[in-house]
């Protein structure tokens, strides 16, 4: 792997998940560096990953190849002004992991035009097992897409999409899917206490059966709605209780939920370009 520097803004989880994905595939520790405005988190970081860490924005971005700002959508104009005298000189790659800020208020606050690919991770990023989207503006070429599809990698499975507009729609999908599936499970372990088990053998017998379909779905070259089929005998437990779920048009409920979710990353996005 490329020991191309590459300087973190933020230190928190997601930059944490990244740096350990990073390390794990063999990046050398010394090619990173992070800043972040609390000492405590910059010293657990230097002493877990023996990387450097700074206190001052402009400093973590020397010489550094690729920056990844990993900070809150709130934060994004107020360290993109102060960073942009040093990105104007140096012209990095950015990778963006801020969701629902888009390129264009990127490129206003820098007040150049840079090479940025935007990231949408989800949670199980933080144990590698993140389903990210990206999206390359104009300016990123075909080195720069491959360099920030090998550090978004080292989080979980990373696809492209062709327009910026359908990171709302990732967002929908794997941003926002994680709690779908542990409200899901949630409703599972009840059903499960009700019937009679208790609750850690509810707990434990839910959490494996999602653990076993999703790998199931993974590793198999069928659609879930054929291994649906295949676990679903004529006449039996699992046809009556499909039945239910039939009978509340799971299919439309889904669609409306991710559709709401996909229109509030909208408005998200709309009110952070526009506040400032």
């Amino acid at each position: 792997m490329s020991t191309a520097r590459i300087a973190f803004i933020g230190g928190g989880n997601m930059a944490t998940s990244l740096i350990a994905g990073l390390i794990a595939d063999g990046y050398a520790p010394q090619s990173i560096q992070v800043s972040d405005p609390n000492p405590e988190q910059r010293n657990r970081l230097q002493a877990r990953f023996g990387i450097r860490t700074f206190a001052d924005n402009r400093e973590a971005l020397d010489a550094a190849e690729t920056l990844v700002l990993c900070i809150k959508p709130q934060m994004a104009a107020k360290v993109c002004a102060d960073i942009a005298p040093v990105l104007a000189d140096s012209r990095p790659l950015v990778l963006s992991i801020m969701a629902g800020v888009p390129e264009s208020a990127m490129q206003r606050w820098f007040g150049t035009e840079l090479p940025i690919v935007r990231a949408m991770p989800n949670t199980p990023a933080m144990v590698q097992t993140g389903a990210i989207g990206l999206h390359a503006s104009p300016e990123v070429d075909a080195e720069g897409r491959n360099r920030a599809e090998t550090i978004m990698r080292a989080a979980g499975l990373v696809r492209w999409v062709s327009e910026e507009f359908k990171i709302d729609a990732v967002t929908a999908i794997s941003g926002s899917g994680p709690a779908y599936f542990f409200l899901f499970m949630e409703a599972m372990e009840e059903a499960g206490v009700s019937l009679g088990l208790d609750a850690e053998t509810a707990r434990l017998l839910t959490i494996q059966t999602a653990l076993g379909a999703a790998k199931m779905a993974m590793e198999s070259n069928d659609p879930p709605s054929r291994l649906r089929e295949q676990v679903t005998s004529p006449g039996g437990t699992t046809e009556r209780a499909l039945s239910v779920f039939n009978e509340a048009d799971l299919h439309t409920l889904v669609a409306k939920a991710a559709t709401a979710a996909r229109d509030r990353a909208i408005e998200l996005s709309r009110t952070l370009s526009e506040d400032t």
